[in-house]
This record gives C-alpha cells, structure tokens and sequence, in this order.
C-alpha cells in the first residue's frame, strides 16, 4: 500500500498532504504517518501546512475499524486522540489548508490548527457524532470548547450542526476562506508569517493558552475511552 500522505519542507515550512485516494480518513497508517511527520516538522522546520486533497480534507475514523469490534474501535480512538493533542500542542505553527470536507474526527483535526483556511465551496464541516448514533468524546467537546464561537457551542456538538465553508468561518472552524485554487498557498503565506515568531515565544504562550484543556483531556481521557462505545 502507497504512503497515504506525503512530506516536504519548503523554505522551513513543513507541507503535509493526506491523500489516500479516498476520502482521507484517520486510518492507523493514516495517524502514524501524520504522528512521525509531526515529530519531523517539529525537528527541522519553523511551521507546518496540513492539506488534504482537492474536495477532501478528513473524513475522521476510519469506519471499517471503527464497526469492527469495541476493543479495535477504542485503539483507534486512543491512536486518533493522541495524535489530536499532539496537533493541538504541536509546538511550531500549525495551519490547517481544509480543502473540502472534514466531518468528525476530520473537523477535529481543523481545530487543532492554530490558523484555519478553508476552500470555498459546497464542503460540510462539522462533528455528526449524535447524529450517527454516537457521543461527542470529552477530548472532542473541549476542542470544540476552546475554538468555537461559545453561542455555537451547542449547536456543533448536541445539535450536531454541519456547516459550509462560510458558516463555519463564522462558527469558527475556520479563520479565512478562499478560492479552492488558492487554499494551500493561502496557508504556506500564513506560515510563513507565523514562522518567523519567536519560537520559544509561540511554544510558551501556546502552552498558557492551551495546558489547562490539554491537561484536562489527559486526565479523564481513559474513563471517557472506556465509557465512549459501552451499550447504552
């Protein structure tokens, strides 16, 4: 099997692509992929882009491990929330290209950047959990918590609300929408701009900004795993 992204460093920024053919769901080659090419972005470039492909961003868990069996369900689970935190606390600047749909664990992945550009189009962004059936996990609602309009807040999660482009600018998935065309370039331009931060500064101040969620998710993380699928 092909390699489902790819890595390269341009001028020290750090441009990751999912592309698995498909719809770029959080796979364990997925998550590993992603989880090693952080730690090289971390080591030798000044911010990162994560982009999907044209009209596919994330499509969150892989379902055909996620309606396996309980016991796969929560390894991938466990797998995706580390690398979410890992995206979240990442300590260089993460923007997030969203080239087109993110549902789930895919719009999970738009929160932990810290600048968002969205593609313009007919592209759902949104966390459908209750709508399928399943409850919003503790690490998915602080995400939520921490980055959406606080009115939203509700209607993203509970309501299981999916929005376009434009709405979830407004929402605040996303920082800035543009032309599909000029979605990636939009995000090497901001960080680009990013990267020239401090990094000591930004790694610190980021730390003040989001320890206390981080830490918080870690905490009741195994209890939420081990309650998240029980039968009702």
């Amino acid at each position: 099997m092909s390699e489902p992204l790819t890595y390269v460093l341009e001028n020290k920024v750090a441009i990751i692509q999912m592309d698995d053919g498909k719809a770029n769901a959080l796979s364990k080659a997925m998550i590993d992929g992603l989880l090693a090419a952080i730690a090289r972005a971390e080591g030798e470039a000044s911010a990162i882009v994560l982009a999907g492909r044209p009209e596919r961003f994330c499509a969150g868990f892989d379902l055909r491990v996620m309606m396996s069996s309980p016991a796969a369900a929560t390894e991938l689970l466990r797998a995706g929330s580390e690398l979410l935190l890992k995206l979240y606390a990442a300590t260089v600047p993460l923007v997030i290209a969203c080239t087109g749909h993110a549902l789930a664990g895919g719009a999970l992945v738009v929160l932990t950047g810290d600048y968002r550009v969205g593609s313009a189009g007919a592209y759902k962004i949104g966390l459908n959990e209750v709508a399928i059936g399943l409850p919003v996990p503790v690490l998915a609602m602080e995400l939520a918590r921490d980055r959406l309009v606080p009115g939203e807040l509700p209607h993203a999660t509970l309501l299981a609300k999916i929005y376009d482009p434009a709405t979830a600018l407004a929402a605040g998935y996303l920082d800035a929408v543009v032309a599909p065309e000029q979605t990636v370039a939009r995000a090497k331009e901001e960080a680009a701009r990013l990267g020239a931060f401090s990094r000591n500064a930004f790694r610190a101040t980021k730390t003040r900004l989001r320890g206390k969620t981080i830490a918080y998710i870690n905490a009741t993380m195994d209890d939420d795993l081990r309650t998240l699928l029980a039968p009702p």
